[in-house]
């Protein structure tokens, strides 16, 4: 389908919607009209921007009738206003292309950021702890929610494991691209000799399901309590507060013992489970576009990432794009937007690739302003 057939297409639709949510009880029940609003709310930017592009189509249009006009004057101000026009109707149209790339249907959600260390021993646990410091703060500046759900800490200040979740609109949409293999290269704290260590640090990246998404039957699970123990084996409550859950379909297992009630860590031990069942599903459902969280992680070992944060150098390389970028100490301290950004445009200049939706200029204004 060519572009302005599509973009056609969505203003069409776009009219039913407002008729249905303009007429009182068309639309009764209570679900269904959420669902409307909700596409008309995502169809609305497009149409605005369509509506736009058609306008400056039209005064190019105008412009170039006036250009045979008789006076003078009228012609050179036509002429003048006509690169300004043709500039601006490109810049619809490829805000358009990027309108109209599919969004993903979880880019609103909350996520899941699960962070284990890899190889690399005491090493990758610390810097498993530097990287969820990172997504805290860069959560923070975003005016997001960030908590940590689940830790099991290492005796260093580091972190084996350390699972937490971003409450935001579009966490989703910024962070699904942080999951992989994040490579360190640094002298250890606990290196004498100076040499440079490379370790390594997995995480994965999960859109949080709500429970309607996400059923599941307590027929199903397997819950067990025990005390919980700090570093070392060291006892930090005196009561069976722990939880261990586990989805015996999936053989999936949850464990989280950071609050000091069953009941939370129960909650924060679902919440968990949801996101890796809903992830799980997706992945069955769409593999072609949503990779399993085995594949996102690996296997931890150094050779598969996606990033490495070389310290000696002051410098981060994202492989996936070939973007390095040397202020290091800004990206750990939360300014991830300057590898994300880049992320963002490389998916969508793919995206559009694989939509080829064919040009949008067709009428005689159109074809000049692409002259």
């Amino acid at each position: 389908m060519q572009m302005l057939d599509k973009l056609a297409a969505v203003e069409r639709r776009f009219g039913e919607l407002e008729s249905l949510l303009a007429e009182p009880g068309v639309v009764a029940d209570t679900k269904e009209y959420a669902r409307l609003a909700k596409e008309h709310a995502d169809l609305a930017p497009v149409v605005t921007c369509y509506r736009e592009w058609r306008r400056v189509e039209g005064e190019i249009g105008q412009n170039r009738a006036l250009l045979d006009d008789d006076d003078t004057e009228i012609r050179e101000l036509a002429k003048a206003e006509l690169p300004g026009l043709r500039a601006r109707l490109e810049s619809l149209e490829t805000e358009l292309k990027a309108l109209l790339v599919p969004r993903d249907p979880n880019d609103d959600r909350n996520v899941i950021i699960e962070i284990r260390a890899g190889t690399g021993g005491d090493e990758a646990g610390l810097f498993a702890a530097e990287l969820a410091r990172m997504y805290g703060r860069y959560a923070e500046g975003r005016g997001w929610r960030f908590e940590i759900l689940s830790a099991s800490p290492t005796g260093l200040g580091g972190f084996k494991e350390v699972i937490t979740s971003v409450d935001g609109r579009g966490a989703y949409s910024r962070l699904k691209f942080e999951g992989g293999v994040h490579r360190v290269q640094r002298v250890p704290v606990t290196e004498g000799s100076g040499r440079i260590h490379t370790s390594a640090v997995t995480v994965a990246v999960l859109p949080e399901a709500d429970e309607v998404d996400v059923k599941i039957d307590e027929r199903e699970l397997r819950i067990d309590v025990f005390r919980s123990s700090g570093p070392g084996g060291q006892s930090v409550n005196t009561t069976d507060s722990a939880v261990r859950i586990t989805h015996l379909p999936t053989g999936l297992v949850v464990t989280c013992q950071d609050e000091k009630s069953q009941h939370k860590n129960k909650a924060k031990g679902l919440k968990i489970l949801r996101a890796r069942l809903l992830e799980r599903a997706i992945a069955e459902q769409q593999s072609q576009i949503a990779a399993s969280r085995r594949s996102m992680v690996g296997s931890g070992d150094r050779s598969e990432r996606i990033r490495t944060y070389n310290f000696r150098e002051g410098r981060v390389t994202d492989h996936r794009i070939g973007l390095t970028i040397y202020s290091l100490d800004r990206v750990l301290e939360g300014a991830v937007d300057v590898i994300i950004d880049p992320l963002l445009t490389h998916h969508q200049a793919e995206a559009l690739k694989a939509e080829s939706p064919g040009p949008a200029r067709t009428t005689e204004a159109g074809r000049d302003a692409s002259s």
